[in-house]
């Protein structure tokens, strides 16, 4: 019999649930190198349709207890015999491209269970607040037998939708605050958002949570409801990740809106769209590494020192460029 190829041997340890073989299989997707790339198509393809997970977005802005959120709920759906695979996107150092906040740290329960994966990616400045590799990534913790997959944004923003584009549900986490909190969430996340959770609703706090939980049930009421979306959603209500308190109805109810989006034939028609727009982002990206060459980085960087020094504006300088291309 013919030896196993290392792909081979990476997607069977995949299939047969086996952690270091998922941890070498997001390594080696999110690897720039070109001859890891073209390992990374075959892996991918050879576990194609293999397995299926309820995919959660998650994003929020610094201080609403993202990670403590993901500790608690993971380690709370673990409790009840459920797999739990977590995709943590972190900003990433300009200079080593790694990833900085390091979340694995601040998920000490959940990282140490045998039944849960916690993996940080950096980002790489990809923007939208997931990574290039989020959604292959994704799938293989789907074909390692996860049930529940959450992927955690880098921190929310306007561009922070993206996320919508690799999850069945999308979470927004906000902590309590006063009158001006809806200000400071763009308009474009919250049309995104399925779930609006209001974190730390506990001890002092309690009484701003549920003020703050019934300020955003009213913003989203004003938002037009999906075709996608059953009666009382999009919704929000107050959790306390610290205390443990209301995560298992939010589960509930994550788990119900999933459910029915796939009864109604929703959910098969937003994940063949998402691959779409996933595909034809993938297709662009590598068009520009494709045509990046040499020639072209030294004449980017010409031209760059042109309008820094008021020789020629941005505008001529990109037209002068782009017919430059076909001299290449």
């Amino acid at each position: 019999m013919a030896q196993q190829t290392d792909i081979e041997r990476l997607r069977d340890g995949i299939r047969g649930r086996d952690r270091r073989a998922l941890a070498q299989g997001v390594t080696l997707i999110e690897s720039e190198r070109a001859d890891h790339r073209d390992q990374a198509a075959d892996l991918m393809e050879s576990l194609r349709g293999a397995g299926q997970a309820v995919r959660i977005g998650l994003s929020g802005a610094p201080g609403a207890g993202k990670s403590t959120f993901i500790d608690s709920f993971g380690t709370m759906l673990t409790g009840q015999g459920r797999r739990v695979a977590v995709l943590a996107v972190d900003p990433s150092s300009a200079l080593s491209g790694g990833s900085i906040l390091g979340d694995k740290t601040r998920m000490e329960r959940l990282a140490r269970d045998p039944d849960a994966f916690v993996r940080p990616s950096p980002s790489r400045a990809h923007p939208g607040g997931v990574a290039r590799s989020t959604r292959e990534s994704v799938a293989l913790c789907e074909a390692a037998g996860y049930d529940v997959v959450i992927v955690e944004t880098v921190g929310v923003g306007q561009s922070e939708i993206l996320v919508a584009d690799v999850s069945d549900v999308f979470v927004l986490l906000v902590a309590p605050a006063g009158g001006d909190e809806l200000q400071g969430v763009k308009r474009g996340i919250m049309e995104f958002c399925d779930v609006v959770l209001v974190n730390k609703a506990d001890g002092d706090l309690r009484a701003a949570a549920e003020r703050t939980c019934a300020d955003y049930a009213g913003a989203l009421r004003l938002l037009r409801r999906r075709p996608a979306d059953p009666d009382g959603h999009p919704f929000a209500m107050a959790v306390s990740a610290l205390r443990e308190e209301g995560l298992d109805a939010a589960w509930k109810r994550i788990a119900d809106l999933a459910e029915w989006r796939l009864a109604h034939g929703h959910l098969e028609d937003v994940r063949a769209a998402q691959a779409r727009r996933w595909f034809e982002e993938e297709v662009r990206r590598s068009l520009l590494e494709r045509i990046e060459t040499p020639e072209l980085r030294a004449k980017i960087v010409k031209a760059g020192v042109e309008v820094e020094e008021g020789a020629i504006s941005v505008s001529a300088a990109v037209r002068r460029l782009l017919r430059s291309l076909g001299d290449l």
